[in-house]
């Protein structure tokens, strides 16, 4: 048995319609999703294969580093982004996690710019991030490319959009601004305030 697995929807594919719908939900999920969480797993019983025979090189181990991280984190991105959106969502957030954008991103609507600008304008494949930065211990925005490149080390991911072509491209063609705006109509606060409040106690 693999050591991930891919996680249910807390909602059915046609919840998130219109911003997003159902056909782009599921295979999102079904199959793109699922595809990083076997990618995943097969590539650590590769690395176990290698070193059970003590057949480690340089090169054979950093290219399967190189194929688990991008899975793995492909894995973690994904099961972070269904749970930041609910049907129920949009809107802003309040508490300690509103107090923290204002004092660490100049307020609400600063913040979603820079977050909004980061996932539009991410080259090729990627991510914007709202991450938590426990040395600093403060809120930062990053930009993601593919799964896990340009990536703070040690940041803690709180809200994540994703800004892979098949996120979006079926919907909304090449106009990402349009899609990254919808998603802001489905955060859900209580998950990222959640997420934030984990974070900071840990």
């Amino acid at each position: 048995m693999g050591t991930y697995a891919l996680p249910d929807l807390p909602y059915d594919y046609s919840a998130l319609a219109p911003a997003i719908t159902p056909e782009i939900l599921e295979l999102h999920h079904a199959k793109h999703h699922a595809a990083y969480v076997k990618g995943a797993n097969d590539t650590l019983e590769q690395i176990a294969e290698v070193r059970d025979k003590d057949q480690i090189t340089p090169t054979g181990l950093v290219g399967l580093e190189k194929t688990f991280a991008f899975n793995l984190s492909g894995h973690v991105l994904h099961s972070i982004f269904w749970q930041n959106l609910s049907p129920d969502g949009g809107g802003r957030p309040d508490g300690a996690l509103a107090t923290a954008i204002d004092e660490h991103l100049g307020g609400f609507e600063a913040f979603r710019k820079q977050l909004t600008v980061a996932t539009t304008s991410v080259q090729g494949s990627g991510w914007g991030v709202l991450a938590w930065e426990p040395l600093g211990r403060r809120l930062i925005v990053e930009q993601v490319y593919d799964h896990h490149g340009n990536v703070g080390q040690g940041s803690i991911p709180l809200l994540v959009f994703d800004a892979w072509e098949h996120a979006y491209y079926l919907q909304y063609r090449n106009v990402r601004p349009d899609y990254v705006t919808k998603l802001w109509d489905l955060v859900d606060w209580e998950d990222v305030a959640a997420r934030h409040a984990a974070a900071v106690g840990a």
